[in-house]
């Protein structure tokens, strides 16, 4: 493992630019990490190239290694710990934005999710010998939900590898299974105890299935759900009605901060990350289920993992929009159902294990295949870093070695 070191006078920090799915951001080894959260902050905004306070528009963050959209501003503290049942990484996401220096703290990311059991590969703290499959148990403390990251190596020692909609290539295949998903953010599958609600004029179902997520029916927009990503966050009033129907409904759905204060709708309207919003349609390429997701202030090209096994899970809650567009039976035995999300990357699939309870339905699992990769592992000078920044690296790196 690497630790903070002086290089040309200058404090560097050990970090892996990684991929998961179709997101991209770094992974630090939680260990070597300030414990204080404003130097845990600082050091986020020196490595990413956003402000270091307040906010500057159009920011392009050509002094870090985060990229313009919010899937591409994402940092993963991880660590391993050995419990009961084995070895486990515990995992903990920081949401950056490239106009702000504000950090979100309180959801998970599924895409970068995927890139977790790749990165303890590859710094050595967990080994993978032989053919087959090689699973980790990975718990995050945002959500406090526990997912099980599965890789292959072939006879050669080589990860199999998988394509995946919006991202070229072939790379190594992660299956990212979700565990008793529902409820990660409110506790509940329906946090407004109804399977439709009715907002400005739009019937939309709030679903919380690894992450809490407003489903609106397109044509309620006005819209056919087909559109280019582009088009759509070019559509300002679109925009702007969508933001009013998400703050309305994470006002409807309680939700809250980190901390259980319940967030306001000024709040709510400026959020990078909760509620995911997204407008569905019929399928028309093979599919269950098309969709365009929103994270929620920008538009996604492809789909979310924690987004897109909500979105999946809700085809099988009947009286939801997603149910009416691509309703799905479940039996009293629990199955494991597929569907076919649509997407303007292509056909992203999602596998759910649910079954009929007396209580309604009860969702097991959630899956989900993604592909990650390194991008690249070094070191990242710290040309600014404040004097309280240097002394605690310092004291990490006389600590830790």
């Amino acid at each position: 493992m690497r630790y903070p070191q002086k290089h040309n006078n200058i404090w560097e920090f050990p970090v892996h630019h990684m991929r998961g799915g179709t997101s991209t951001g770094l992974v630090i080894w939680d260990d070597i990490a300030p414990r204080q959260t404003e130097l845990r902050e600082e050091l986020l905004r020196h490595l990413m190239g956003v402000p270091l306070t307040g906010e500057q528009p159009g920011n392009r963050q050509i002094t870090g290694l985060g990229r313009g959209p919010a899937t591409s501003n994402k940092v993963f503290f991880a660590t391993l710990e050995q419990t009961d049942q084995g070895v486990r990484l515990v995992s903990t996401l920081a949401q950056l934005a490239a106009e702000h220096g504000r950090i979100d703290w309180s959801v998970n990311c599924g895409n970068m999710s995927s890139a977790l059991q790749l990165w303890a590969i590859d710094t050595d703290q967990v080994t993978v010998s032989g053919a087959g499959a090689h699973t980790l148990e990975i718990f995050n403390t945002n959500t406090g939900v526990s997912t099980t990251s599965r890789v292959v190596t072939e006879a050669d020692g080589q990860f199999s590898t998988t394509a995946i909609p919006g991202v070229m290539g072939h790379h190594p295949a992660v299956d990212l299974f979700l565990h008793n998903p529902v409820g990660a953010k409110t506790g509940t599958l329906l946090p407004t105890g109804n399977a439709t609600d009715v907002i400005d004029g739009c019937r939309v179902s709030c679903v919380d299935i690894a992450v809490p997520m407003v489903i609106i029916r397109a044509e309620d927009m006005g819209k056919t759900g087909y559109e280019p990503m582009q088009a759509l966050e070019a559509d300002q009033p679109f925009m702007t009605r969508l933001k009013e129907i998400w703050t309305a409904a994470g006002l409807k759905m309680q939700l809250r901060h980190k901390d259980g204060r319940l967030l306001t709708a000024d709040e709510l309207a400026a959020s990078e990350t909760i509620p995911k919003v997204c407008i569905v349609a019929p399928a028309r390429d093979g599919g269950d289920i098309t969709v365009r997701y929103f994270t929620p202030q920008t538009g996604h090209n492809s789909m979310a993992v924690s987004g897109g096994c909500c979105l999946a899970a809700a085809t099988l809650i009947p009286g939801s929009v997603a149910h009416e567009i691509a309703g799905k039976s479940v039996e009293a035995e629990a199955s494991e159902q597929f569907i076919g999300i649509e997407n303007p990357a292509g056909i992203l699939g999602a596998s759910v294990i649910a079954r009929h309870t007396a209580g309604g339905i009860a969702i097991q699992q959630a899956a989900y295949q993604r592909s990650a990769q390194v991008l690249l592992q070094g070191y990242m000078p710290l040309y600014n870093a404040s004097p309280a920044l240097q002394k605690a690296l310092a004291d990490i790196s006389q600590h830790t070695q």
